[in-house]
């Protein structure tokens, strides 16, 4: 059983794969994206985050999802393009994956666990659904997908300090 963050391999879009214990002692926000999704926008506050906290050792990793509502239903090439001539996009983006059921990234299964949404569900109800991580790879808090990323900021400068 993974019991750590830094466990992980996540494929890449090119088709490699990259293990999360790259970023072992830096601040994570997690993320599960959609290029075609309401809260798609958030890709340009997500990018402000990462540019402003990158330095200090923050980094945003963005797991594009195709479960709700279709909203992403381009190849990781099309998403990958998108995401850069839109939003200029320059954080981690990773191959597309499921969240939620039995093809669920182990990732996200992780994540769900340890930070479990409303009532304790530990399902994903929506694209844009952020987790925020410590630098020894502890999930501190989820946030809902209408949770703009300039209001996590405060938490990510205490976690950074």
């Amino acid at each position: 059983m993974t019991s750590s963050l830094y466990d992980f391999t996540c494929a890449l879009p090119n088709g490699t794969s990259a293990t999360l214990e790259d970023y072992r002692g830096k601040v994570l926000l997690v993320v599960n994206t959609a290029s075609k999704c309401g809260f798609t926008p958030q890709f340009a506050g997500l990018e402000k985050l990462y540019t402003s906290f990158h330095e200090r050792g923050f980094s945003v990793l963005g797991f594009p999802c195709n479960q709700f509502g279709k909203q992403d239903p381009g190849s990781n090439d099309e998403i990958m393009e998108f995401c850069q001539l839109n939003y200029g996009v320059s954080f981690p983006m990773f191959a597309k994956i499921d969240v939620n059921g039995g093809d669920a990234d182990p990732l996200f299964k992780h994540l769900k666990k340890q930070a479990p949404g409303a009532l304790g569900s530990q399902g994903i109800k929506w694209n844009f659904t952020k987790f925020l991580v410590d630098k020894e790879g502890n999930v501190v808090k989820r946030y809902a997908p209408t949770t703009r990323p300039e209001d996590i900021s405060k938490d990510i400068e205490s976690l950074l300090a």
